[in-house]
């Protein structure tokens, strides 16, 4: 493959980002922080955001969508990485709405797809069940009554969880924990009765909360894809989530190198720039090799997604992108700070805003050590 963009990829990159700079800076997340806004996102942005089809790119035209593919979504996702933007693009387009394309019937696909790509609907996935992520530790139960089902569980760390319009709930309805066989995706209102949702708030000024469902009932038609037998698409949906959460990583991964360099040639030290230091320039160094890697990878990855014949490798290509871009944005983050000294430490500065995205991205979908211990089982060492 050619590891340059092509012309619409580029011309998108660029109307991203000027948009995000100039309708999304870092002071947006702010004044959502500091006016304890309580959706956690703007509303008004995010529908400006769907009226340029941010909502639908990865969505097929015939359910509504524009069907630019996940290296469109990527590079939208990078550009909301430099400016730290809060939006339901990761919970309702990046992860919900491809389980649904993926589990889905084409009557599911018809009634809730184009209602993500026109931004009137907003969604969230119900996985996480321990501090640690694993998507085999299963144990909300979902059972079958004669006219649907019951479901008694928690759920943590649910992404946009408060603001969601509807839930997709994975469940375990037959099998034991850590078995793939066995795992079901429930549609729930969160308004039913039984389902108690309590939101967090994340360092990183994120949506996030944790979700009680106590004798929740559902109808059949509820069920997402078949029974028992939703872990590949989920499964699929993960990776997916893990490349485009990567790419959002890498936004945010660069912003912060191009701030701490261009705060180099600004402060003096003994009379002279500290870029000057040769000791500074070499770690310097280190960044932009690493991050030239990141980039190479994360192109990747999304053009190995629009092919779509990647097979058994994607699993392997997703976790090397979340495993690195893991450990390339702590890196950064803790070198941004360090080298702006102790005013980096300060809320005066953009640059800490990005140290605490790293940990929270770090830990989504799971971290670099997670997926490092999953390449190697992939691989068989």
């Amino acid at each position: 493959m050619t590891m340059v963009l092509n012309e619409d990829q580029l011309m998108l990159q660029q109307s991203a980002r000027d948009f995000c700079r100039e309708q999304a800076p870092i002071s947006v997340m702010r004044g959502l922080r500091d006016n304890r806004n309580p959706d956690g996102y703007s509303e008004e942005l995010w529908q400006a955001m769907v009226e340029l089809g941010w909502a639908g790119m990865a969505i097929p035209e015939a359910y509504g969508g524009f069907e630019f593919g996940y290296s469109g979504l990527g590079l939208v996702l990078e550009e909301t990485g430099r400016t730290l933007v809060p939006t339901p693009l990761i919970s309702t387009v990046l992860l919900s709405a491809t389980l649904i394309n993926l589990a889905g019937s084409d009557e599911q696909k018809q009634e809730l797809l184009p209602g993500i790509a026109s931004g009137e609907s907003l969604m969230a996935l119900a996985l996480e069940e321990t501090a640690i992520h694993n998507p085999l530790h299963i144990e909300l139960k979902a059972v079958q009554t004669g006219s649907g089902y019951i479901l008694n569980g928690s759920k943590d760390f649910v992404l946009d969880a408060h603001v969601a319009d509807q839930l997709i709930v994975v469940a375990r309805t037959e099998g034991e924990t850590g078995q793939q066989h066995g795992i079901s995706l429930f549609l729930v209102d969160p308004l039913s009765q039984g389902v108690d949702i309590q939101r967090l708030h994340m360092v990183d000024n994120r949506n996030a909360g944790n979700i009680q469902f106590v004798d929740v009932e559902v109808p059949a038609e509820a069920l997402l894809g078949e029974e028992n037998k939703g872990w590949p698409a989920l499964s699929r949906t993960l990776d997916i989530g893990r490349i485009g959460l990567a790419a959002e990583m890498l936004g945010g991964v660069q912003e912060v190198f191009e701030q701490t360099v261009e705060y180099m040639k600004q402060r003096t030290q003994f009379g002279v720039p500290i870029g000057a230091f040769q000791a500074l320039q070499h770690r310097a160094a280190i960044m932009y090799s690493e991050i030239e890697l990141c980039k190479s990878l994360v192109l990747k990855a999304l053009y190995e997604l629009d092919r779509g014949d990647a097979g058994e490798d994607m699993p392997a290509l997703a976790s090397m992108c979340k495993a690195k871009l893991s450990e390339v944005y702590m890196l950064v983050s803790n070198e941004g700070v360090q080298m702006h000294g102790g005013i980096g430490m300060t809320d005066e500065f953009d640059i800490g805003f990005f140290l605490k995205r790293a940990r929270v991205a770090q830990q989504t979908l799971g971290d670099a050590v997670f997926h490092r211990d999953r390449y190697a089982s992939l691989r068989g060492f």
